[in-house]
């Protein structure tokens, strides 16, 4: 797969949070002991951003509200490096649990944040857990009203977090009545006729890396971008670990030794780039 094929573009995501901001387990300590809490996001997103800056490539950072307004240099850094700085929301709430006025106020208040300390529109938007589902039939709009231009947030199959099944796999444009919003879905791949992700998170860590290379270009043939995501925690095999049962305990830590090397190789293997720059350089591609 050749870096320099223009058709063979995807975009690479991290999602700018600490080791314990683990969604519905009861061990993971509560916003109000967060500052207190021995953060590893500092050191860990620094070494991802180094990783990344060795292969000279433009990616966009999702910062939790919460973690942009404690370090905000890690902001500052990023768009100083030249990435783009979007919003993960401010709470790390699921979706499907917040009120719409509570989601909103949420959404607007990361933007502000996030954008008052790097100095730039905060154009993107990336759910906690992707837990926009049919029970929250608001959230487009609501973000269309919050400013957003697009959201990485629909998973298009069956998930922990629910997921919002759909047919459309890759980017599209979503009309509102405040205006419009471009949605790009995780990136699934067909497995054994079975909508499957290899490309971000517990996801990335589990698969072979030889399988995300050939699933990554297969996405690409069918002209679309892989949605590649990843967490700063994932780079760092020694950070703490909360108490869960062994599913959770499986999906949250495995592999964690392999992340780094995979994502060198992704970033070597696939011409990546940031969300926001894609769009400018795929304006007619997304208005079909």
């Amino acid at each position: 797969m050749s870096k320099n094929n223009p058709g063979a573009q995807s975009v690479f995501s991290v999602d700018v949070e600490d080791w314990y901001h683990i969604l519905d387990i009861p061990s993971a300590p509560k916003m109000n002991e967060w500052a207190s809490a021995d953060s590893h996001v500092e050191k860990d997103f620094l070494k991802l951003l180094d990783i990344i800056g060795r292969h000279e490539v433009q990616v966009t950072c999702f910062f939790l509200g919460w973690v942009a307004e404690r370090f905000p240099h890690l902001v500052k850094e990023a768009v100083r490096r030249g990435h783009e700085a979007a919003s993960h929301g401010y709470a790390h709430r699921l979706v499907y649990e917040m009120t719409e006025e509570e989601f909103y106020q949420d959404a607007v208040r990361s933007k502000k944040i996030i954008e008052d300390i790097g100095g730039r529109h905060v154009l993107g938007y990336r759910s906690a857990g992707f837990s926009v589902t049919k029970d929250t039939p608001w959230y487009f709009e609501k973000l269309i009203e919050a400013g957003y231009k697009y959201d990485s947030s629909v998973f298009p199959g069956p998930r922990g977090h629910g997921g919002l099944k759909s047919e459309r796999f890759g980017p599209y444009v979503i009309k509102g009545e405040a205006g419009e919003i471009i949605e790009f879905p995780i990136t699934l791949a067909k497995f054994l006729s079975k909508p499957v992700c290899f490309f971000g998170g517990g996801y990335l860590r589990l698969s072979p890396y030889t399988v995300i290379r050939i699933m990554g270009k297969r996405v690409l043939r069918e002209g679309r971008p892989v949605v590649f995501y990843v967490h700063p925690r994932e780079i760092n095999p020694g950070h703490p670990r909360l108490a869960m049962n062994y599913k959770r305990r499986f999906k949250s830590y495995v592999n964690l030794n392999s992340t780094e090397g995979k994502i060198s190789r992704i970033l070597s293997d696939f011409r990546v780039t940031a969300f926001e720059r894609y769009i400018e350089e795929n304006k007619e591609r997304l208005k079909e």
